[in-house]
């Protein structure tokens, strides 16, 4: 994809959503179930879309909150359902919606006090801290399209182990919200005449509070605090906002805090690469605003609206998603007591320097496919210490060896790259080059390809066992698979590994595309040469 002329650069009026139509669109339009666009689809993380284009509109908020409530009393889940939504203009609609159905159905409903907004991981944490006194389990809603453009909305299931929902859940989760859709919404129980907001099984909660007054279990506050590091942060207008300033006043840190008001239309950011708003911390375009002033800090870091990612800042400029997985990773090894046989998860197209740290930490790579949910029972159980994402988005066991989150934390990871310039004293960047000098230079890139919906539907049908590939760009190939060899789940593409490399190449689950991820340890040349040939040998197999 080429950069947009105007990537980086600030948005104005004309690149804003109309807020009032959009939240018109969201009541008004009526999707049309037989069109496939139009219907409910969980991707890797639930349901998304946009009320203009008739995929994220009121028919589905009620369709998909009633087949939460049949899939609930289907597995036994009789304790509460908490209810969170960041700062995206569809959210506030679809909370409301939400709730008149949850509450319809007789469910004791957790929200945050005064109706606020909820971070992705601190709705994880609470519903973790709930099931962990309580003998009827909770589970829980996050609402909201991530980083997407401000006309997006989204809904996302966590059941009792507080992490994403998995296929065999969403599936059913799906197939009923799509069968009421079906029947104009014959079955949906709501509240009637009932005030929602003032409901008498409407719980408030400081979730706020909690999650704050509980990080010292995760990460070293006081050290932070003691190094007195000058710290910044991109609050993106996000749901964590309020989090940041009142983390600051708690531990007593020196944080100065960007765009923490709540814009609907977000049009305080920059453009994305592609020229869009989006609110992307992974993304120097995205995250132009705060990079500006990098030199003035030792530290800044971002998140996105629901904060289940981060970006991390230093003086040398925005980290690499990847590398600084690698560098959270063996630092967490170095300075954490975690029992010997607690491993490490990672995405399979996330960076193969994560391996090399990881076998040189001593521990074991548990390599899943692309999706938090693969990691959440895991890190419940305490299988695995640290699980990490190509798409910056982690999270991790507590200072114990305990459970934290089993979804993204991205306000703990830019506090961990605090602790960790606090301790060692130097920059997260610094201490990546320090991991190249021991382990080798990596070279990554991401390339889409167009395609179509057929050729992505044939990645489906690709078996390891069946493909023949001695070398590519002029490196041995050493193995070939189509599931992931953490928890032998297919992933929907295939992943070829070289002796000084790798790519893997999976289908777009909303576009004609189909993604190659690709990394060479020796040389950006090298890398250039794997995406190519790798594309014609991709364009071979889905012909």
């Amino acid at each position: 994809m080429t950069v947009h002329e105007r990537a980086g650069q600030p948005a104005t009026a004309a690149d804003s959503v109309n807020i009032a139509q959009l939240v018109s669109a969201y009541y008004v339009y009526e999707p049309d179930p037989r069109k496939a666009q139009q219907k409910v689809s969980f991707g890797t993380s639930g349901h998304r879309g946009s009320a203009l284009a008739r995929s994220f509109n009121e028919a589905h908020i009620l369709a998909i909150s009633q087949a939460i409530c049949a899939y609930r009393e289907e597995q036994g889940i009789t304790g509460p359902l908490l209810l969170g939504k960041d700062t995206h203009a569809l959210s506030e609609s679809a909370y409301i919606s939400a709730l008149d159905v949850f509450l319809g159905n007789g469910l004791e409903v957790h929200v945050q006090t005064d109706h606020g907004y909820t971070p992705t991981p601190a709705l994880s944490h609470a519903i973790l801290a709930y099931n962990s006194k309580q003998q009827k389990q909770c589970d829980g809603v996050v609402i909201t399209p991530s980083h997407n453009p401000p006309q997006d909305g989204g809904f996302k299931y966590n059941p009792p182990h507080g992490g994403p929902a998995d296929a065999d859940a969403t599936r059913v989760i799906e197939k009923y919200a799509n069968a009421l859709l079906s029947s104009g919404l014959q079955g949906v129980n709501t509240c009637e005449r009932e005030d929602v907001l003032s409901h008498p099984k409407l719980v408030f909660v400081d979730w706020r509070k909690h999650y704050i007054d509980d990080l010292p279990r995760c990460i070293d506050m006081e050290r932070i605090k003691s190094a007195n590091l000058r710290l910044a942060i991109d609050a993106m207008g996000g749901a964590g906002a309020d989090y940041w300033h009142q983390i600051a006043e708690t531990y007593g840190l020196s944080i100065d805090i960007f765009n923490d008001h709540v814009d609907p239309g977000f049009q305080f950011m920059s453009l994305d690469k592609d020229g869009k708003i989006r609110m992307d911390c992974s993304s120097p375009y995205a995250m132009a605003g705060l990079l500006a002033y990098k030199d003035r800090y030792d530290l800044a870091g971002g998140n996105d609206p629901d904060y289940d990612r981060h970006g991390i800042v230093t003086p040398d400029g925005l980290m690499n998603p990847n590398h600084y997985l690698a560098v959270a990773i063996d630092y967490l090894c170095k300075s954490r007591q975690w029992g010997s046989d607690v491993a490490i998860g990672k995405t399979l197209v996330s960076s193969q320097m994560i391996d090399r740290v990881v076998n040189d930490n001593q521990r074991r790579v548990y390599e899943v496919p692309v999706g938090f949910k693969w990691f959440a029972q895991q890190l419940r159980d305490g299988d695995i210490g640290f699980a990490g994402e190509e798409s910056a988005g982690a999270t991790l066991l507590d200072r114990e060896g305990k459970v934290w989150t089993t979804d993204k934390d991205g306000i703990v990871m830019v506090l961990l790259a605090a602790e960790l310039q606090a301790a060692t004293g130097e920059s997260p960047s610094a201490y990546y080059k320090r991991l190249c000098a021991q382990h080798g230079e990596a070279f990554y890139q991401r390339v889409d390809t167009a395609s179509s919906l057929e050729q992505n539907a044939r990645f489906k049908d690709i078996r390891a066992y069946k493909l023949k590939l001695a070398t590519l760009a002029d490196s041995n190939v050493v193995d070939i698979y189509t599931k992931a060899p953490g928890n032998d789940a297919q992933f929907g593409g295939v992943k070829v590994v070289l002796e000084d490399g790798w790519f893997a190449a999976r289908p777009s689950g909303t576009e004609p595309v189909y993604k190659i991820y690709a990394e060479s340890f020796k040389s950006a040349a090298h890398l250039e040469q794997m995406i190519a040939e790798a594309r014609d040998w991709v364009a071979e197999l889905i012909q």
